[in-house]
């Protein structure tokens, strides 16, 4: 579990007016960006102009491949808003790597993640920076409740915090990828170098002071969710594959029970064979192999899975390449 700073250590530790960084990851957010940047600068501006960050903090979008015009839109924006940049991935890689492709171009004091649909509470930005200022390498934005969500959706997360947790990922429940990173807590971050990204899993590792703040995440201001259900499974398995052998360890197990009770069924065949009371038939044997089969085969694709992982992490490709970026 990450470490909380307590309220007299923090005191002790005196920081200077910060600079900010603000890594946004886009995909097709055409609809949302214009919002989404008018929002973040006044964010910026007002925080500049308070003094609670330094003048040469900035807004960075990422653009991971998107097929709108959403890199247009970057780039007119970084022309006309003194805060914005723009980052432009050769094609669609996914949000965390996109995220983690901001994040290794970042040069200023702390940085803070939040995606581009404005459901993030973006007043909790001056709260990451005090909370930053009292001596916290890394401060959580932490949903406070669901009750946004559909039925569907909030009962299919508590189940996925509450398997993670089982399986021994230590995260942040209700944590996604809003944060504050201080500088030695990014560069810790980037010292981990597989190809297979779940970033809210390794965060805790980093093992920094660290705090959160809490907030109600709204709806979209626009455009579509690029999280479907198909996505989210996607990053479930991603989480547990790259940060848990738990999964393999259960084969074990299940493998151990199949046995057993094999066992006990191969005692009472015996048994039943001496003394005369076979019965004839055929139903057993067939549910015993199509059990036998389900579990072979729902084994060998988890198995599957880590060695496909191994697979691509021994081939060290580059997670992403820059196509465009914007100038200062």
């Amino acid at each position: 579990m990450n470490n909380q700073t307590s309220g007299d250590s923090a005191l002790q530790i005196m920081r200077t007016v910060p600079s900010l960084t603000i890594v946004v990851p886009c995909y097709n957010e055409a609809e949302v960006f214009i919002y989404c940047v008018d929002a973040l600068n006044k964010i910026v501006t007002d925080l500049v102009l308070r003094k609670k960050i330094e003048q040469n903090s900035h807004i960075l979008f990422v653009d991971d491949g998107s097929k709108d015009n959403t890199w247009l839109q970057i780039t007119e924006a970084a022309k006309k808003l003194d805060y914005v940049q723009g980052l432009k991935l050769s094609r669609n890689r996914g949000h965390q790597t996109a995220l983690i492709a901001g994040l290794s171009v970042v040069d200023t004091d702390v940085c803070i993640s939040i995606d581009a649909d404005l459901q993030d509470d973006i007043k909790c930005i001056e709260q990451m920076i005090d909370k930053y200022m009292l001596g916290n390498d890394i401060v959580y934005g932490v949903r406070n409740d669901r009750s946004s969500d559909s039925f569907f959706k909030r009962n299919t997360a508590n189940i996925f915090y509450g398997s993670m947790s089982a399986m021994g990922v230590n995260q942040i429940e209700n944590h996604a990828d809003y944060r504050l990173l201080s500088k030695r807590a990014l560069a810790a971050l980037l010292e981990f170098k597989e190809q297979n990204l779940y970033i809210r899993g390794l965060i805790p590792l980093l093992g920094f002071n660290s705090d959160k703040v809490f907030y109600t995440r709204e709806e979209r201001v626009a455009g579509e969710s690029k999280y479907p259900l198909k996505k989210m499974l996607g990053l479930a398995i991603e989480g547990v594959t790259s940060l848990t052998v738990t999964p393999l360890r259960l084969i074990c197990a299940l493998g151990f029970l199949t046995c057993f009770f094999s066992f006990l069924a191969i005692i009472y065949i015996l048994v039943a064979k001496f003394t005369g009371q076979v019965i004839e038939g055929w139903t057993s044997v067939i549910i015993s192999i199509f059990f036998l089969s389900g579990v072979q085969l729902l084994s060998l694709g988890v198995i599957g899975e880590y060695v496909g992982k191994i697979y691509m992490e021994t081939k060290r490709r580059p997670k992403f390449f820059i196509d465009e970026q914007t100038t200062d």
